[in-house]
């Protein structure tokens, strides 16, 4: 089982396309939003999804126009709605999904256990970490304006591959990455 995950797209459709992009290639089964998306029609973008991919979503702190979102998840086939805060058991995988605006909530979640995968944005600061049971990921901003031309950091995505085998030792684990998505 693979996941895609992105946050804070904030309305950089060219980056958003470029995900997707990565997403069909590396032939993910399920996409998770974690919110800002900011006009309700970027959520239009994810049709190009390959047809079986799962999309999931929840609102961030941006996101005003509600009915929008609604109106254009319920548009595609295998997207999902899910509010402010979504729980989603998928195989053998509790994943929790927030876009973080309340940090002592977020750190909460965390704590708790509950999760194997918590999703988390809005901080804009990118973060894979493994706490207790719950492996805590956070792909920061998509939107190539929160990065200046000559930082070195990057607008990316997380791919999460629950099957990976590591080729030295031939074990199976749990594999979480961040993968640049460039900005031209």
């Amino acid at each position: 089982m693979k996941f895609g995950i992105l946050s804070d797209t904030h309305d950089d459709i060219q980056n958003t396309k470029k995900a997707i992009e990565v997403f069909n290639t590396l032939d993910v089964d399920c996409v998770f939003h974690a919110g800002d998306y900011i006009y309700p029609g970027m959520i239009a973008l994810f049709g190009e999804l390959k047809r079986n991919t799962k999309f999931y979503g929840v609102r961030g702190n941006n996101d005003g126009e509600i009915i929008g979102l609604v109106a254009q998840f319920g548009k595609l086939d295998n997207a999902f709605f899910l509010n402010e805060f979504g729980r989603i058991r998928i195989e053998s995988k509790e994943v929790g999904i927030y876009h973080g605006t309340n940090l002592q909530l977020s750190e909460v979640l965390v704590e708790s256990q509950i999760f194997d995968l918590l999703i988390l944005g809005h901080t804009h600061k990118k973060r894979i970490e493994k706490i207790g049971k719950t492996l805590v990921l956070n792909p920061g901003p998509l939107n190539r304006g929160f990065f200046h031309p000559t930082s070195d950091d990057y607008a990316s995505i997380i791919v999460y591959d629950q099957d990976n085998t590591d080729k030295d030792d031939g074990i199976k684990q749990d594999f979480a990455k961040f993968i640049r998505i460039n900005r031209d």
